[in-house]
């Protein structure tokens, strides 16, 4: 049911994503909600691993704090690969 709630997150974060300044055109419409997804999904699955309980604030404030990051990170750094 966590994962659903990732997915949603990280669909709204693809959507937001033209508005923050992030050029859709030129890296594709789905590659932002992409990386959320995978960012979050990953980050959910080891901190589960690591001994984070699903009702504790703290699991959903790094991974919920995290996707946007790693979206501008990532996407950023996809844009820099594809201009070189």
């Amino acid at each position: 049911m966590e994962l659903a709630f990732i997915l949603v997150y990280a669909a709204i974060l693809g959507l937001v994503a033209p508005f923050l300044g992030i050029d859709v055109k030129r890296i594709g419409s789905l590659v932002p909600g992409a990386i959320a997804l995978v960012f979050g999904a990953l980050a959910w699955a080891i901190l589960t691993w690591v001994g984070f309980k699903y009702d504790e604030a703290w699991i959903w404030l790094i991974v919920m704090l995290g996707m946007p990051a790693a979206v501008v990170f990532g996407v950023r750094r996809i844009s820099a690969k594809r201009s070189a």
